[in-house]
């Protein structure tokens, strides 16, 4: 089963017999604003048009728990994430399709809950809202209650001394940009670097300019020059946290590689003081 699908072949899929359940999932990384700047609003987004049938989801509140020790995006509680996935219409008989704005982080944190919880059929639409070409509507939908319940360990998760372990026997891939990496800047978490033994691998390097991926070849041969391939050593995947490393899973997915992901990534690794830190660009 392919892990994306692009705007044509869910369009055709929409009028078939068996059409997807759709969810919304547009979000922005939390940031410091400029003064006077509103904050992104994911709904409000969603409600001035989206896919038809769609369900917004709120990654936040429905894809996380609250912030804290584990993260900036902790795994959510599952009695709450199965009600929200049962509300937005998530059966496990029915394939799901999810999206967000365009950059892809949201959708695929969406996309490797739903496959980490046992759900066997979901795709991320490649390019997102963007490359979608069809008819947009407003009206908020009430679809039928689904019947998914969550299954949590379908998929490898990291925790954080399994990411420092992956790092020396496997690759640990750090997907969040270089000069984070490095520890150059670091505007959200009280630490800069990464964790030792890491190697970079910036996700924005799996995608194209119009935001969809680069070709199953293409990324094979980014991740073969990282050290990662499909016969290779195992792979893991950090971020900040959670949420673009789980676009860096999908990236290797798409490739035929299977990864796991260290959910609480930077965030979790950062906020304790006796987790050692390496900067600059060699992973050591």
């Amino acid at each position: 089963m392919n892990a994306i699908i692009s705007a044509t072949e869910l369009a055709s899929e929409l009028a078939g017999v068996t059409p997807p359940v759709l969810l919304d999932v547009r979000w922005q990384l939390s940031v410091a604003k400029a003064a006077g700047e509103p904050p992104f609003d994911g709904r409000a987004e969603y409600e001035a048009g989206h896919l038809p049938g769609a369900v917004y989801v709120d990654l936040d509140r429905e894809l996380a728990s609250a912030p804290g020790e584990r993260g900036r995006h902790p795994l959510p509680d599952m009695a709450e994430f199965g009600t929200a996935m049962r509300r937005a219409g998530v059966s496990s008989s029915v394939p799901v399709v999810v999206y967000d704005g365009g950059q892809g982080w949201a959708a695929a944190r969406a996309w490797w809950l739903l496959r980490w919880t046992g759900h066997p059929d979901v795709r991320v639409l490649d390019g997102g809202l963007p490359a979608w070409q069809g008819p947009r509507e407003t009206t908020v939908p009430v679809p039928a209650e689904g019947d998914f319940q969550p299954v949590p360990g379908a998929v490898d998760m990291l925790d954080a001394d399994g990411a420092a372990a992956l790092a020396r026997s496997g690759v640990l891939l750090d997907a969040r940009a270089g000069e984070r990496y490095r520890g150059e800047v670091e505007p959200i978490d009280p630490v800069g670097g990464h964790i030792p033994g890491a190697v970079s691998a910036p996700t924005n390097e799996n995608v194209a300019p119009d935001g969809r991926f680069l070709a199953a070849d293409e990324l094979r041969a980014r991740f073969k020059t990282l050290g990662v391939s499909e016969d290779g050593p195992e792979a893991g995947v950090y971020c900040g946290s959670g949420v673009s490393g789980a676009h860096e899973v999908l990236a290797l997915a798409v490739a035929g590689i299977p990864a796991a992901l260290y959910v609480g990534s930077w965030s979790e690794w950062s906020a304790d003081p006796s987790r050692p830190v390496a900067v600059g660009p060699d992973p050591q």
